[in-house]
């Protein structure tokens, strides 16, 4: 029984660890993605939620359908779609705890490097929505979906208006020629 609880911590304590720095693997590897996916929610988080449930209908259901037939081949190409819309998900994520953080920054006084301001995001949002219920069920299906369209944005580099870009500063890696 000892041995149970402590398999199952030891997995949640992985899971806390890995999130955030899945977030920031995303943050370095691609800049620019994770700095205009942040741009895309700041300006229009209710575009971002829109593709991001037309993306999630699109791919979830031929998911279900697949993971609903009896053969293994059939099953494992529903898991993957699934684990695809995560993992394009989490790079929208990426850029929700950018935002996260330098809201976080500025209530601090900007003390924080880009880095830990960053880490102190995706902590907030991971331990949100972790929250039981009001995480679980608000929170977490609202953030997946939202970012699932603002990463969707950000790698078509289909950039808000720009009347709304010129009160929002702008990022080195929003240039058309920068590599993401």
């Amino acid at each position: 029984m000892m041995a149970d609880i402590t398999a199952v911590f030891g997995v949640l304590l992985f899971l806390g660890l890995s999130y955030p720095a899945l977030l920031l693997f995303w943050q370095l590897l691609y800049p620019g993605a994770t700095e205009r996916a942040r741009l895309r929610l700041q300006t229009s988080a209710k575009a971002c939620f829109g593709l991001g449930l037309a993306l999630l209908l699109i791919t979830l259901l031929p998911a279900v359908f697949f993971l609903s037939l009896p053969a293994g081949a059939a099953k494992l190409i529903g898991w993957v779609l699934i684990g695809l819309i995560l993992a394009f998900s989490s790079l929208g994520a990426a850029g929700l705890s950018s935002r996260i953080g330098a809201a976080l920054n500025d209530k601090m006084g900007g003390r924080l490097s880009e880095a830990g301001a960053f880490l102190r995001g995706a902590l907030t949002l991971e331990l949100a929505s972790a929250l039981p219920l009001l995480g679980w069920l608000l929170i977490l299906p609202l953030a997946t979906v939202t970012t699932l369209g603002a990463a969707a944005f950000a790698i078509l580099r289909w950039m808000p208006a720009p009347a709304r870009l010129a009160a929002q500063p702008v990022d080195a890696g929003l240039e058309p020629g920068a590599a993401s």
